[in-house]
């Protein structure tokens, strides 16, 4: 019998339309549902494609949060190329949210940069990860 397999993470946010700005912005996600309960505003947001496999569940009503640049603590996104990742970290530097300039780490870590989302949160944008597009490369990666 399958064991679990994780399908969503939730976040309560502060602001939830700059959340919903950036992750559609920065990470190509798209609103899938939306609903109000009362005063609780749930968006649910997915990369195309994966509506049915993993989403992010966005409410609004909660707390920003403070990490540290030195945190490592991240949401991670895989690219297509390293310029890819060059890209996002000028977005990043244009939106005044880039937390981690892109830096080399080798393998399994690859290319990579770090942005900050609106609340706090830390997402990663990387490529050359034995996960995500280009990870066929690593078939001998167990």
């Amino acid at each position: 019998m399958p064991g679990p397999r994780i399908t969503h993470i939730a976040l309560h946010l502060v602001d939830i339309d700059a959340c919903i700005d950036f992750y559609q912005q920065c990470c190509g996600m798209r609103i899938v549902h939306s609903r109000t309960a009362g005063e609780q505003r749930i968006v649910w947001m997915a990369e195309p494609g994966r509506e049915n496999d993993f989403i992010f569940v966005l409410m609004n009503g909660g707390q920003n949060i403070e990490l540290p640049d030195a945190d490592y603590r991240h949401f991670g996104f895989a690219l297509e190329s390293r310029a890819a990742v060059d890209t996002m970290a000028e977005l990043g530097r244009q939106r005044g949210c880039l937390v981690w300039p892109p830096r080399d780490e080798g393998f399994p870590v690859g290319y990579y940069c770090g942005l900050r989302d609106p609340n706090g949160n830390f997402v990663e944008f990387s490529y050359g990860q034995p996960l995500g597009p280009g990870a066929e490369q690593f078939e001998d990666f167990k």
